[in-house]
């Protein structure tokens, strides 16, 4: 089964039945580098292999902001 989601506003197809913690693996880039949301809603790291993919889905990564 292929989803179809958009990843930071473009369109990406997927295979099979993914995680958010499988598509960020996918990115290439260190986990704990990304923050997440999965329909305006953020997701935790610790949460990520919890979330399903489902078609339609729009998923953002942006660089966490740290500091104070």
């Amino acid at each position: 089964m292929t989803l179809r989601i958009t990843l930071n506003g473009e369109p990406r197809e997927l295979d099979g039945h993914e995680t958010l913690a499988d598509l960020v693996a996918a990115l290439g880039q260190p986990p704990a580098s990304l923050a997440t949301a999965v329909n305006g809603e953020f997701v935790p790291r610790s949460a990520r292999a919890a979330v399903p993919l489902r078609d339609g889905d729009a998923v953002f990564t942006f660089q966490p902001i740290t500091g104070g």
